[in-house]
């Protein structure tokens, strides 16, 4: 065998376990999504991945470390739709300090959250995961909470800070309310597209609650 064969062979091999790793941690983010930590087992997520026990520990090492994965996955799938808002945010507040371009700078970014959280397919696979362990904390919680809670309430609260003349408390505490009040679009979504009597949130129904976002933003401060 040639050793371009080998690169080739080596390549496609590690595409396909690319791949497999990638079906396991879907299929763990759903199975422990619907039953837990405790409550799902590594036998039945490595069946519905497609894939025998010894491939599951290979990648992964075992349950907790496979819980782990699942939430470093979301961290990094949060991280790639969100870090050019963030910068592109910042930016403008580099560029003039004042509360109209904090309120611009905010609606950028929770432009950008709302999107990640009403609008992808891959959000409603995360749901369940996120929102045990928000009720529940598990082992996963200390990572979504170092690297995706904490880091987005500072962004919003700063910036809610700067459009409103608000103190860091005051400011963080309405972060907080205006990010939950996205979960009624995501985690809580079911019941608010059965009031509303829509069958999606996408579109110009997206753009809808938007601008009652944005109103909400406006109001900051005056």
């Amino acid at each position: 065998m040639s050793r371009i064969e080998g690169q080739a062979r080596e390549v496609s091999g590690y595409a396909k376990g690319e791949a497999a790793r990638l079906r396991i941690l879907e299929a763990a983010l759903a199975a422990f999504g619907a039953s837990g930590f405790k409550g799902a087992t590594t036998r039945q997520i490595a069946e519905a991945a497609g894939v025998n026990l010894p491939a599951l520990k290979y990648y992964f090492g075992g349950k907790e470390g496979l819980y782990l994965a699942c939430a470093e996955e979301i961290v990094e799938r949060y991280r790639a739709r969100m870090v050019a808002p963030v910068l592109r945010a910042q930016s403008m507040l580099e560029a003039r300090h004042t509360p109209d371009e904090a309120r611009a700078a905010l609606k950028t970014v929770i432009r950008a959250l709302a999107d990640q959280m009403m609008e992808t397919r891959e959000a409603e696979a995360w749901a369940g995961f996120v929102l045990r362990e928000m009720t529940e904390p598990g082992p996963a919680f200390a990572i979504l909470f170092d690297q995706v809670w904490e880091p987005g309430i500072n962004v919003v609260g700063y910036m809610i800070g700067l459009a409103g003349g608000l103190d860091s408390r005051a400011a963080q505490i309405e972060a907080l309310l205006l990010i939950s009040s996205l979960s009624a679009f995501g985690t809580a979504r079911p019941v608010s597209l059965q009031s509303l009597g829509w069958d999606d949130v996408g579109g110009e129904r997206f753009e809808t609650v938007m601008a009652n976002l944005e109103r909400r933003i406006d109001e900051l401060g005056r």
